[in-house]
């Protein structure tokens, strides 16, 4: 057989396309991953920076949180100069020992303004926590104030959530501070769950990010018993008609509209 076989040529050509497009894909999905930790890294830089505008050096007065008049309102004084950066934020929320340590924006005629914006109102792909619109985080605070969050891979904003799945990180990260301007809050998790969003026109699931203010206590107590029927661990803390509650919901891929949620009642100021 001869030596310049054109058939073995042209299957090593091949051959050395492939390796070539192989080696383009390995370039091109390294770059992705280098500058999406790269972004999300600046990003949390910001955050940093955003943290340094919280006074708690004038948080208390006499042992009372301490209030600033700003407009025809009073807010607490450690986040008067962070609300003049920007008027959209709406408090701070913080799980200790998690990333999770942001402020929270509200911008009810905009509902989902800060998916992708940043606090500065810069485009970002991890976006800033945010208030659904139908929620009210002001003095007549909703039943259920929803706030959402990115679940992004380096371990950032909202991926933290998940890792109530584990009872024992469950056991060990019970309290969720969210203060609004307002006032300041400490809630107690009653649940953790996996669930999804329906299309709108479903009506055989209970839509979790629908509930905001009970009509009754019936109401209140349906929310209360889908998230606890729907956690896979026993938490004896529950909530009662009247109490005030977080829902902090989070993207999940055990479907292609999952999401992880952790639910938590107020329990001091």
């Amino acid at each position: 057989m001869s030596k310049n076989n054109p058939e073995k040529k042209a299957k090593k050509i091949i051959l050395d396309i492939m390796i070539v497009l192989l080696l383009l894909v390995a370039i091109v999905s390294g770059g992705y991953i280098v500058i999406y930790y790269y972004t999300s890294s600046q990003n949390e830089k910001k955050f940093e920076e955003i943290k340094e505008f919280v006074d708690e050096d004038i948080a208390y007065e006499n042992g009372e949180p301490a209030y600033v008049k700003q407009g025809d309102d009073y807010i607490l004084a450690k986040y008067k100069r962070i609300l003049e950066e920007n008027a959209d934020f709406i408090g701070w929320l913080k799980i200790d020992g998690t990333n999770i340590d942001y402020p929270v924006m509200y911008t009810p005629n905009d509902p989902e303004y800060y998916l992708h914006t940043d606090f500065d109102g810069e485009y970002s792909a991890a976006g800033t926590l945010f208030v659904d619109s139908n929620s009210n985080p002001h003095k007549e605070t909703s039943d259920n104030i929803l706030i959402y969050g990115h679940n992004m891979k380096a371990g950032t904003m909202f991926h933290d959530l998940l890792s109530y799945e584990d009872e024992e990180f469950y056991k060990e990260h019970k309290l969720i501070t969210f203060d609004t301007i307002d006032e300041l809050g400490t809630y107690e998790v009653i649940a953790a769950m996996r669930t999804e969003v329906y299309a709108d026109d479903d009506t055989e699931h209970y839509h979790y990010y629908e509930f905001f203010n009970a009509a009754d206590k019936e109401e209140f107590d349906e929310y209360v018993s889908f998230a606890k029927s729907n956690t896979p661990y026993h938490i004896e803390t529950t909530a009662e008609y009247g109490d005030k509650l977080i829902t902090l919901s989070t993207c999940a891929y055990h479907n292609d509209n999952g999401r992880y949620v952790v639910v938590a009642k107020k329990i001091t100021e």
